[in-house]
């Protein structure tokens, strides 16, 4: 099983990051071929609603780093979102990534069947994780992907979605920070529990397309 992670961060490597890695991590540990992207590293231009993936499955944009990203989602057997909150949605550079998937969906669902699962991080407690998680989710079954959620049999469910905070309590009237991610014990049950579930989900699904 392959599992491509895409991190819609404008922070490399920190808590966004962080959360992926511990999803690719416990899969990892069950013998999935992982990899994280960094968005930050990548050029992508804007759509320019040229609309020629209206006629064909293509971008008309070549010169950026979108065709090789497109390329990984397409030979990865499973596909992971996350975003911090920017006022209840996606960084801006996410949904650019976003929106320049649209030839991979007009005129065929490219990516239909594959696994699909999305994390999201804030700094407060309700910070619109919600939000952006159903932001996320909608993204992805638009495409055709199967949802996988932390859900797992005979474990408990803390939550149909991982969300991450920072925010760790009060102090009288002041707010009590975490120093990162890692430090949610929730979010990190949570992610685990993704990714284990991913490759719970594959398994299942690779022995009903072996039945005769």
């Amino acid at each position: 099983m392959k599992i491509v992670a895409i991190n819609g961060s404008h922070r490399k490597g920190m808590n966004t990051a962080a959360m992926l890695g511990l999803v690719l991590e416990e899969a990892a540990r069950g013998g999935a071929e992982t990899e994280l992207v960094e968005l930050v590293d990548c050029r992508i231009e804007y759509c320019l609603s040229c609309n020629q993936c209206l006629r064909e499955p293509k971008c008309s944009i070549r010169d950026d780093d979108m065709p090789a990203l497109a390329e990984k989602m397409l030979a990865a057997d499973a596909v992971i979102l996350g975003s911090p909150v920017y006022f209840g949605n996606v960084t801006a550079r996410l949904k650019t990534f976003m929106d320049r998937t649209r030839w991979l969906h007009m005129r065929k669902n490219l990516l239909e069947g594959k696994l699909g699962a999305a994390l999201t991080h804030a700094g407060l407690r309700n910070g619109g994780q919600e939000m952006t998680q159903m932001i996320l989710e909608r993204f992805l079954l638009s495409h055709g992907f199967q949802l996988v959620e932390p859900r797992e049999p005979g474990r408990p469910i803390y939550n149909s979605a991982v969300m991450g905070t920072l925010f760790d309590g009060l102090d009288g009237d002041r707010f009590r920070w975490r120093k990162g991610a890692l430090e949610d014990a929730l979010a990190v049950a949570m992610c685990r529990a993704l990714g284990r579930n991913l490759l719970r989900r594959a398994t299942t699904g690779r022995e009903r397309a072996e039945l005769p």
